[in-house]
């Protein structure tokens, strides 16, 4: 199995419906849909990403309509769990006798299961980033799962809470930055994904499906939290891990222990984040009238003389010399223009 491939695909014709069902047969899903009705001039775009365990696709389309029969369902197999987060648009997803409109939010389908799904075309074409789960990989008993499938959930409010919101910023963040990362950082990628997805939907199931999730998916789920956090307050010169450690109500020995197999420690990724915000901002043009000890501020150094020394040692260069490298960089071109 390809431990990591990009694909992308884009069609628009009056012959759309069986190239688009094609490719999500073969993209999207292992288990290939059933029939489709779409109406001509079909539009559709793809881009899929192995991740080990698990993969994240994105796929955007318009007046599109497919079906999974109880007999094309018998006919595939196993199947998977399929958990989208609707960024645009909005479909009908109708399983037994049960049909809900999902408009923005996550939802879980599953496609052992009959179910047919319709782009509504009052709102646009549809756009959604899907995480595709194999039924043995997700660690929560199916008879339970089965209580949630189809079933639109919020990201900001309502069940699921922060745990949904920190798992959108991450598929957000997978469909943008993903195909930049090498093969070796992929299948870890994948297990944070699913360990975000198993917290989330257990955090929707209740306390029984939590206390059956495992350790691990726990502690990387709350690991995500807290750099939400950390990166949510990095101008908070308060923030320090024992004010983590409060707002996510554990002792500052457990923060420690959360970060144990980490590549930093907390207070030293406090730094480093911040100086990384520091270090793009500095370089933006936009930023050009606040002064470095500003910058500094705003990102939550008390102290300009400590971050230049900061600086220095992450980059090799000071907080002046980075922006001027900047500038030259990005007035280059003008220069070359105005010569002519």
């Amino acid at each position: 199995m390809r431990r990591s491939a990009v694909s992308a695909a884009t069609r628009a014709s009056a012959d759309g419906s069986g190239w688009f069902c094609e490719m999500v047969r073969s993209e999207l899903t292992s288990a290939p849909l059933g029939s489709s009705r779409c109406t001509s001039d079909v539009h559709a775009r793809h881009t899929g990403l192995n991740l080990g365990p698990v993969r994240v696709a994105s796929v955007a389309f318009s007046r599109v309509c497919s079906r999974r029969t109880a007999t094309r369902v018998r006919r595939d197999g196993p199947g998977s769990y399929q958990l989208a987060l609707a960024t645009q648009g909005a479909f009908n997803i109708a399983r037994l006798r049960n049909a809900s409109v999902v408009a923005g939010g996550l939802v879980l389908t599953d496609t052992s299961r009959p179910m047919e799904n319709v782009c509504l075309s009052d709102y646009g074409a549809v756009e959604a980033i899907v995480l595709e789960i194999p039924r043995t990989v997700l660690p929560l008993r199916s008879d339970r799962v089965d209580r949630i499938l189809a079933e639109p959930s919020p990201v900001h409010t309502g069940t699921g809470g922060g745990t949904a919101e920190i798992l959108a910023d991450f598929l957000h963040s997978l469909h943008h930055h993903g195909p930049r990362c090498g093969p070796d950082e992929l299948p870890r990628l994948g297990s944070v994904a699913l360990d975000l997805a198993t917290a989330c939907l257990a955090q929707r199931l209740g306390a029984e499906a939590r206390d059956e999730t495992p350790a691990e998916a726990h502690a990387r789920a709350m690991l995500q939290r807290v750099l939400q956090f950390i990166d949510d307050n990095l101008h908070d010169r308060e923030l320090t891990p024992q004010a983590v450690a409060d707002r996510h109500n554990m002792s500052l020995r457990g923060l420690y222990t959360l970060f144990r197999d980490q590549p930093t420690s907390v207070a030293e990724s406090i730094r480093r984040r911040r100086l990384a915000r520091c270090h793009a901002e500095l370089a933006r043009p936009e930023s050009g009238h606040r002064t470095v000890e500003a910058i500094a501020a705003r990102w939550g150094f008390a102290s300009a003389t400590a971050f230049g020394r900061a600086f220095r040692n992450a980059y090799g260069i000071t907080p002046g010399e980075h922006r001027a490298a900047a500038r030259s960089l990005s007035t280059a071109p003008c220069v070359q223009q105005i010569s002519r």
